[in-house]
């Protein structure tokens, strides 16, 4: 069930305190409009058995792949930003199942539920965030740029509203080699502020693409509550004006959105009219790890904790006899297992070696007199992509480079080193291992 004929500007949504003390974001019951989509209500009936356990099973990996990811971040396993999505697997499991094989995925830089929901293996996804290369992304991506052609997610991005256009050029070129693939494009409230959102509603209307955009409402762009930063909070109006219609559902419960979305889909795929979809939602965690969320209270996020997907849906599942509490129990120690395999798996696979610094970079063409990367490390100053040819020195000051920031994995250089000495036992240089850094993560910066 979704609407799509009520508008409330900032003006008609509740305030809560001056956003001192943790008192600016908003309860279930404060969020205006939500009695019109029935939230929190049971509004779909049951799919089979089958459906049923696949959906459970991808929200509860996804809730337990990012609590570890938690656990690895504190640990200063990953670097970078680490943004998780505990709260919002719902509307990302909901919205992804209504997809097919050939459909397109794009998403924000709080992607990892997306990628593991398209079928990506969670190891991978786990390999990518330590920066190894067993990740999806070789170990270059990192959090927020996860990418598998293979389940065609076309990753995360970290430009808040960066990957709208993009959605829309895959869209085109759907529509202009003739094929019935849409794109889901996913984005987060913030990104309805940004330049690219009206410009991509504007073209997706007027060239009739086959798109629709999912919002991920979870009531904040970065610590900013949504009536703070956005004039109208019904944001599945603000694409009308552009010629894209709306719609507005319950983000935390997973039929509601897998429903909303298909219709959407349905649209954009048979009619080529692009549509937007509102899923309102809650973040459980903070915007990063980085995040002390002082501009909330743990009261208010206890009473939208409340209202967990996972648990709502599994009682459910449970209240009307398609499982039991122990079989819950299973496929949750299942999931567990599964990410505890994916953390070995990446704790194992190796850092890239520093040879492929430059691998898969883009080059001008060779008839353009200049180069896109330059190794400047040595006085042998060489095109970045001519790096493996580099003489000797080249490679020593950059295994010396690594050592002495300390950063790489040492173990995994000296098997480097030991292999390069059987062809040249009187080397004898050791220089450049390093070891794991032991530095706390870095600081957040700005970001959706």
């Amino acid at each position: 069930m979704a609407t799509s004929d009520a508008t409330q500007s900032g003006d008609g949504a509740p305030r809560r305190g001056n956003g001192e003390g943790g008192t600016d974001g908003q309860s279930p019951g404060d969020v205006v409009g939500l009695k019109e989509i029935g939230f929190g209500e049971v509004k779909h009936g049951l799919p089979d058995k089958e459906t049923c356990l696949t959906v459970l099973q991808k929200m509860l990996l996804i809730r337990r792949f990012e609590e570890r990811a938690g656990e690895m971040y504190a640990k200063a396993k990953i670097g970078g930003f680490l943004h998780l999505c505990i709260g919002e697997e719902a509307t990302i499991v909901g919205a992804t199942q209504a997809l097919r094989e050939t459909d397109y995925l794009m998403s924000t830089y709080r992607e990892h539920g997306q990628a593991i929901a398209r079928g990506t293996r969670p190891n991978e996804v786990m390999a990518e965030l330590f920066g190894r290369e067993g990740g999806c992304s070789s170990g270059r991506g990192g959090s927020m740029h996860l990418f598998d052609w293979d389940k065609r997610f076309l990753g995360g991005y970290g430009i808040v509203g960066g990957s709208l256009p993009l959605s829309a050029g895959v869209a085109l070129a759907c529509d202009y080699m003739g094929t019935e693939d849409v794109i889901l494009s996913m984005m987060g409230d913030g990104a309805t502020n940004q330049g690219t959102f009206g410009e991509t509603m504007n073209l997706a209307a007027l060239w009739s693409l086959p798109v629709v955009f999912v919002i991920i409402n979870n009531q904040f762009g970065m610590g900013t509550a949504l009536h703070r930063h956005s004039a109208v909070t019904d944001l599945s109006m603000k694409a009308q004006g552009f010629g894209v219609p709306g719609t507005r559902c319950d983000g935390m419960d997973v039929l509601d959105v897998h429903d909303v979305v298909t219709k959407a889909l349905r649209s954009a795929r048979e009619d080529r009219k692009p549509q937007l979809v509102e899923a309102v939602t809650y973040r459980f965690r903070g915007h990063s790890m980085a995040d002390p969320e002082e501009y909330r209270t743990k009261d208010e996020v206890e009473e939208w904790r409340e209202r967990d997907p996972i648990q709502a849906f599994a009682n459910r599942l449970q209240d009307e006899g398609v499982i039991s509490k122990e079989q819950f129990e299973e496929l949750d120690e299942k999931a567990i297992e599964t990410i505890d395999e994916a953390v070995r798996f990446a704790d194992q696979s190796p850092f890239p070696d520093l040879d492929s610094l430059y691998d898969d970079v883009y080059v001008v063409d060779s008839d353009v007199p200049a180069w896109w990367t330059v190794d400047e490390r040595s006085p042998e100053v060489h095109r970045g992509e001519q790096e493996r040819e580099a003489g000797e020195i080249p490679h020593q000051l950059a295994e010396a480079g690594a050592a002495y920031a300390n950063v790489g994995d040492r173990e995994a250089r000296s098997r480097r080193q030991k292999d390069g000495d059987e062809g040249d036992e009187d080397s004898g240089d050791d220089a450049g291992e390093g070891e794991q850094s032991g530095d706390e993560p870095e600081a957040e910066g700005g970001a959706d």
